[in-house]
């Protein structure tokens, strides 16, 4: 299984990273040691400087290579949400220095995720609107409508590379609002009013 990371997906987040818009999908990969299906995060104590990125995540439901856009719809049917957890002070050594940004982004337990998933076919899929919170303040609103790449542009696009397998996991990448997180602070999400997630950080 493997966790598929979609950078820059969201202009405003591009904007607020001082990064410049892609022209096509920019991802990297999480190890499976990386998911935290329940139970608290603990601060890592290899950083200063965590921030959350909280994201819509897809599930793959079946092996794909090469895959045309026009059946990537195929490949999907459930989604939930999760946390893209960054150290940013890792990150940006490693941006100074040219370097992966693995140890910023793939430590263990970096990608909090819901159990619960939800039906795509259930949904008006660009209508969606997730929210995040901090201690029970709004911090993101994220939009599918407001991607740059729709979900199947980037199934389609990852596909090129790597092989899409049962129960891959498609982070897609995440909105403006992006913060730092502290010992004892709460976190939420939610579609729709209906909470997916939940933990603390210990």
């Amino acid at each position: 299984m493997k966790i598929i990371c979609i950078g820059r997906n969201y202009a405003d987040h591009a904007k607020e990273m001082n990064a410049a818009l892609p022209t096509e999908p920019i991802y990297f990969l999480k190890p499976d040691t990386a998911l935290l299906r329940e139970g608290d995060f603990y601060y890592p104590n290899f950083t200063k400087d965590l921030h959350f990125e909280c994201e819509l995540v897809v599930k793959i439901d079946k092996v794909g290579k090469h895959i045309d856009p026009r059946f990537a719809h195929k490949y999907y049917s459930q989604f939930t949400l999760g946390i893209d957890f960054t150290a940013r002070d890792l990150q940006q050594k490693c941006k100074e220095k040219g370097l992966p940004w693995e140890p910023a982004k793939g430590f263990d337990h970096s990608a909090p995720i819901s159990t619960t998933w939800l039906d795509v076919k259930d949904y008006h899929f660009q209508e969606l609107e997730f929210k995040f919170y901090q201690n029970e303040e709004l911090r993101q609103i994220g939009r599918p409508k407001e991607f740059i790449f729709q979900i199947d542009e980037l199934i389609a696009y990852v596909s090129k590379f790597i092989t899409l397998k049962t129960g891959d996991l498609l982070f897609t990448g995440t909105p403006a609002g992006v913060g730092p997180v502290q010992i004892g602070d709460e976190l939420r999400a939610e579609i729709d009013g209906k909470t997916l997630l939940q933990l603390s950080v210990k």
